[in-house]
């Protein structure tokens, strides 16, 4: 199984608009930062979690000729703004499969409305079919999902595990019983926003101590912004199990 990390940054991406922090400024690509989404593959299968603003430039920089499905974590704008550019694989493939909470599908209903509309339809919207997501695990050509409830400030939602990795985004919060679905992780990716302290995100120090509770083989930070500071001084003051992941990284478990 192989984790391609599309985009690693948080909301605004990394360079902001308008902003001239240093780390803005940087010519480290690991410091360019597209909004956060991931792509989990095994054989010739490829789904993705988020579709945010930047997916057709994730899609392209990457060559994804094919994807089995969209997995969406919530409703915020930097997860689910590219939907429109699942039209290439809807014409590839007919209807792209999504999963979601309710609350989420009902959202991107009113949000995309031309998308979900069954009368006088738009012919190039793209076609979708619609997945809920629960409490409960579910399989996805042979390999078990299992949603994880976590908190993001006030607003639940799900982060997933493809067998021995985890994705967990915009994660603030998490109950007891749902850390035991972490257990035994060779790959756990999950945000660190920045170095202070944030109402709705873990910062380097939560992460980082959520990383100990936890204990996965290896740990990589996501949803990153320009305030966490240089990639490569933030990764060298890092445990040697624990890293900052940049756009277009590849992991295989």
């Amino acid at each position: 199984m192989k984790i391609t990390f599309l985009g690693t940054g948080t909301s605004q991406g990394i360079p902001m608009i308008a902003n001239n922090d240093p780390v803005c400024l940087s010519t480290d690509p690991k410091d360019k930062r597209l909004r956060s989404s991931v792509m989990i593959s095994w054989g010739d299968v490829n789904y993705i979690i988020d579709c945010g603003p930047d997916f057709r430039q994730q899609m392209l920089r990457e060559n994804v000729q094919s994807i089995n499905g969209v997995l969406f974590t919530h409703e915020h704008a930097d997860h689910t703004a590219g939907m429109d550019d699942l039209r290439p694989f809807t014409f590839q493939m007919g209807e792209v499969p999504i999963y979601a909470q309710k609350r989420v599908i009902e959202n991107l209903k009113i949000r995309f409305a031309y998308i979900f509309e069954t009368k006088n339809r738009y012919a190039g919207a793209p076609k979708l079919s619609e997945n809920l997501v629960g409490s409960g695990s579910f399989e996805l050509n042979g390999v078990e999902v299992t949603p994880i409830n976590v908190m993001h400030g006030n607003l639940p939602i799900v982060a997933y595990r493809f067998g021995k990795i985890a994705y967990i985004t915009d994660l603030k919060t998490i109950a007891e019983e749902e850390k035991q679905k972490l257990q035994n992780l060779e790959i756990l990716v999950v945000n660190a926003l920045r170095i202070e302290d944030h109402p709705t995100h873990l910062n380097l120090e939560e992460a980082l101590a959520f990383v100990d509770e936890i204990k996965p083989k290896k740990a990589y930070f996501t949803h990153i912004s320009h305030k966490l500071g240089f990639h490569e001084m933030v990764q060298k003051s890092l445990p040697p199990n624990v890293f900052l992941s940049y756009d277009g990284l590849q992991l295989e478990v």
